[in-house]
């Protein structure tokens, strides 16, 4: 049976780049791999097929002689493979079995990154705040300088893996490359360990660091010190400390987004008479003006006394919501005071309380439409 011709079999134009042809093969295999169509034998020979011509088109000198000669071409000449196609293979399926290319050196690890929860009161998030907070983390051992090995000693070539740091591993048709079980992927033991750290090239350390929190953030911000997190293997770079930020409960003000709410407390008389009181802001107090006739409730706006925040954009407000406050531990006298007030005010009910005759007047309306 005369074979097919390659370019034919992973479906490329004889212009194609060894990245087309290697990305043809990739969706062939995918497609028939015995592993995904076990049993089936027409998928098995498609397979064999789109692997025998990834194989020779890949390689450029077995390429020339197939463009200028084509199969008989190959034949006279010798086709090798092998270990050529198991490099194209890694290339290939790297990414997906976890492989690395063939030759590749000892792997090294990145530190890990940590996390350090900060709370701070409402007036250092709004406006700034720097502060010393205690980390513990895995740091390079000072005395082996991170290889683990004694002093006087260094780290000796694995020889399980040749110092590769991968071992291959054969599963059917593939060879894949994983990590190296004895050294994990360092391509060096350690015969003779560091008394300090055990061979492990890094130790258990307390550091001290200065956070400088910048003003507007909040509740679940994050702040960035890179590099501050733990020591990396094999002479990997560090990981990063991420200071999670909490805000703790404040007994005066509410924060929403950029803005801050407050209840205020105001006197029957200033309530009904009118007047300023001081209210307070995260900068001070300040005056605000209390028209008469001020009910339970109103809410007033002060602009631009509330959080600039960390992200950008102008600052909020500070909205103050008015709490009439009744008198308590009266003096019989002032009791007295009060009854009289209360008798002359029920002398004419809709002029000094439309809210109060209005909604009786709605309860009379609700219950007569029942009746009914």
């Amino acid at each position: 049976m005369s074979k097919r011709d390659y370019y034919k079999v992973l479906e490329v134009p004889r212009s194609a780049s060894e990245a087309d042809i290697k990305k043809a093969f990739r969706r062939l295999a995918m497609k028939y791999h015995p592993d995904r169509k076990p049993g089936d034998r027409e998928a098995e020979e498609s397979f064999k097929e789109a692997k025998e011509a990834c194989e020779v088109l890949c390689d450029p000198q077995q390429r020339a002689a197939y463009d200028r000669y084509g199969h008989e071409g190959l034949a006279a000449r010798g086709r090798g493979g092998g270990d050529a196609f198991s490099d194209i293979f890694g290339e290939v399926f790297g990414d997906i079995f976890g492989g690395a290319r063939r030759g590749s050196r000892q792997q090294v690890f990145r530190g890990a990154d940590l996390r350090y929860e900060l709370e701070l009161e409402l007036p250092q998030a709004v406006f700034g705040h720097q502060v010393e907070i205690n980390v513990a983390r895995l740091s390079e051992c000072d005395t082996c300088h991170g290889s683990g090995a004694a002093k006087g000693s260094k780290p000796v070539t694995c020889e399980t893996c040749d110092g590769v740091g991968q071992v291959r591993v054969s599963q059917g048709f593939f060879q894949l490359q994983q990590t190296c079980p004895r050294c994990r992927g360092a391509g060096t033991v350690v015969r003779n360990p560091c008394d300090k750290c055990l061979g492990q090239g890094r130790v258990r350390s307390q550091r001290t660091l200065s956070v400088k929190v910048p003003a507007g953030v909040d509740s679940g911000d994050r702040v960035r010190l890179s590099g501050e997190g733990e020591a990396g293997r094999n002479g990997g770079p560090p990981g990063d400390l991420y200071v999670e930020i909490q805000v703790r409960e404040h007994p005066i003000f509410t924060r929403e987004a950029q803005h801050l709410s407050c209840e205020v407390p105001v006197s029957f008389a200033t309530a009904a008479l009118g007047g300023s009181i001081d209210v307070p802001t995260l900068e001070g107090d300040v005056s605000l003006k209390v028209p008469a006739e001020t009910q339970s409730g109103r809410v007033f706006r002060l602009r631009d006394k509330g959080v600039k925040p960390v992200r950008g954009g102008g600052r909020g407000d500070l909205f103050c919501r008015v709490v009439i406050e009744t008198p308590v531990n009266l003096t019989g006298a002032q009791c007295d005071l009060v009854r009289q007030l209360e008798e002359s005010l029920k002398a004419h009910p809709g002029r000094h309380a439309p809210r109060e005759k209005g909604f009786f007047e709605g309860v009379r309306r609700f219950f007569s439409g029942a009746e009914s």
